[in-house]
């Protein structure tokens, strides 16, 4: 009886196997369907080790000015993170954590502690004290990670420029938004992190010493003349590098606040604006290298220039036939309109797109505003245009194109990276010819010694420059009292290697100066303090004689070798 119980039934046997089969078959089944599920799921269960390397910040390199000073670089900080399925009891936590850390959210920390995810933040970035209170908790579950932490041991200077990042150490604009789209950060995958050390530091062209001069002095005229909003740049002529750039109002990158607010935009890229009669160095640049003007032409202004219904006058109108010296330093609206004319819109157009003044100029900064041009291009358009009105560019875009006036005629587009001459060369392009540019150079002297630019006349440094005062369009009508001013310089005139520019957005006029605030009152003013001050910083002391024969072709085609004599010729 016993061996029969045991013993196998082969008329079974198959039936058994086939079950056992199928139930095995559904096992796996059901283990590779929750397979497939877990890797098409967004949100794959993590453990500790990936979703802390998904979730530390990477590492940047340093930010250098052009002498090696330290613009931004990354420290080391801890995180307290919690792993929500070791924590027993999640309300406790909560009113512990909170107690020692009040500027976190406890309902937020609550959601954060009640999800299924392996790993989730408490807060980045605690001090040490916090660090030490949280650990005396004795949490399970709680613990602390290093991170990167980038910080900018300058506050607010150059902050437009050099940008700011966010707590993950992605950059969020200007220079530290150009280091991700160049590659240049720790690329930062699951498992990879590198040490700040091993990264390569950026040398960017700002010179850390000028540019805390250029806020300095920006700041003291945007008090003074009780402005809205002040920028102002410095350039390296012959390179295209930007020595110094503010924008005020600005940000500490390091706390920067909300961002969004239009007050804090990066003025010299961001806003467009029409730069008044800064203009007419680009009209008269254009007349002179047609090869229909000269600088013995003469230009009618004795009456004002009516074209239809409008009318266009100087704001000095001196009712005479002016030479084309006398336009300039004048600044004559109706002599520059007359010169626009005699080159007709066509050829207008094109000089200002060779200039670089009709398309989005381009640097390594992300923020970049388009010009706003005339949707049809009229004789009137070229007119106003020639005058610095009906036109809107960034700053740093007429900066860049007066640059190449007054630097031998090549256009280079501004950097805000170390550039040496040689390779600025070959990136830049003729837009006039040299002698159109000594004429310029000359023109620009001639205005600080004659003209509207002689507060920044300063003495043993030779400077040229032009004002430029645009009334502020409202709704397609110009205001008699808001005006944008803008100043350029360069020094020296007669082999310029700086080129200096400050804007004022709706400065007002002083008792003192006669209640004008037209901008040789306040850019300028300011313009003739940042020569003043930042030339010695660059190692540029005064002399205390003028050059001799500093404009050598004039000379030789008669139009006389010194700006100095403009008024006696």
């Amino acid at each position: 009886m016993a061996g029969e119980i045991f013993r196998t039934r082969l008329d079974k046997s198959g039936g058994r196997i086939r079950l056992i089969t199928l139930g095995l078959f559904l096992i796996y089944a059901g283990i590779g369907g929750r397979l497939i599920l877990l890797g098409l799921s967004r949100e794959p269960p993590q453990t500790l080790k990936t979703a802390a390397d998904d979730a530390i910040s990477g590492a940047r390199p340093d930010l250098l000015d052009r002498n090696g000073e330290i613009l931004a670089t990354d420290i080391k900080t801890m995180s307290a993170f919690a792993e929500p399925r070791r924590i027993i009891d999640k309300d406790e936590a909560v009113e512990l954590i909170t107690a020692v850390l009040p500027d976190v959210n406890a309902k937020e920390l609550r959601e954060r502690l009640s999800s299924k995810k392996g790993f989730v933040w408490i807060k980045r970035q605690v001090t040490a004290k916090e660090q030490e209170e949280i650990f005396h908790l004795g949490l399970p579950g709680v613990g602390f990670l290093p991170e990167n932490k980038r910080v900018y041991p300058n506050g607010p200077i150059g902050a437009h420029v050099i940008g700011y990042v966010d707590k993950d150490n992605i950059g969020l604009s200007g220079m530290e938004k150009y280091l991700d789209s160049q590659s240049l950060t720790d690329p930062h995958v699951a498992g990879f992190s590198v040490d700040p050390a091993a990264l390569k530091p950026v040398r960017l062209s700002l010179d850390l010493r000028v540019t805390h001069a250029l806020r300095d002095e920006l700041e003291w005229g945007l008090e003074r003349f009780r402005a809205k909003a002040a920028a102002g740049a410095i350039m390296d002529v012959n390179t295209g590098e930007v020595i110094a750039a503010e924008s005020l109002p600005d940000f500490d990158p390091n706390d920067p606040g909300d961002m969004k607010d239009p007050k804090v935009i990066n003025r010299l890229t961001v806003g467009v604006y029409e730069m008044g009669s800064t203009f007419k160095a680009l009209t008269l640049a254009m007349a002179l290298d047609s090869g229909k003007v000269t600088l013995g032409s003469r230009v009618d202004a004795r009456e004002n220039l009516r074209y239809g219904r409008f009318t266009i006058h100087d704001f000095h109108a001196t009712h005479r036939v002016l030479s084309v010296p006398e336009v300039f330093t004048h600044s004559s609206n109706i002599g520059a309109a007359r010169l626009a004319l005699m080159i007709g819109v066509q050829g207008h157009q094109a000089f200002l797109r060779k200039a670089g003044l009709l398309d989005r100029m381009r640097t390594e900064l992300p923020e970049s505003a388009e010009p706003l041009i005339p949707k049809r291009w009229s004789e009137l358009n070229t007119m106003t245009i020639a005058f610095g009105q009906g036109i809107n560019v960034a700053p740093l875009q007429a900066m860049m194109a007066v640059a190449a006036l007054v630097n031998g005629g090549r256009l280079m587009t501004p950097t805000f990276l170390i550039r040496d001459p040689a390779e600025a060369l070959t990136q830049s392009r003729r837009i006039i010819s040299d002698q159109t540019s000594e004429s310029m150079r000359y023109l620009m002297r001639a205005n600080a010694t004659h003209g509207s630019a002689g507060l920044a006349n300063i003495p043993g440094y030779y400077a040229g420059g032009k004002t430029g005062t645009a009334q502020k369009n409202f709704h397609g009508h110009y205001s008699n009292d808001k005006v944008f001013t803008t100043f350029m310089a360069i020094v020296p005139a007669d082999k310029p290697k700086y080129l200096y520019m400050a804007i004022y957005d709706d400065p007002q006029g002083l008792p003192s100066d006669g209640g004008y605030h037209t901008a040789a009152y306040n850019a300028g003013r300011v313009t003739g303090r940042l020569i003043e001050r930042i030339e010695p910083l660059l190692g540029v002391p005064p002399s205390s004689e003028p050059p001799v024969q500093p404009f050598p072709m004039n000379a030789r085609l008669g139009y006389g070798g010194d700006a100095d004599r403009i008024g006696k010729e």
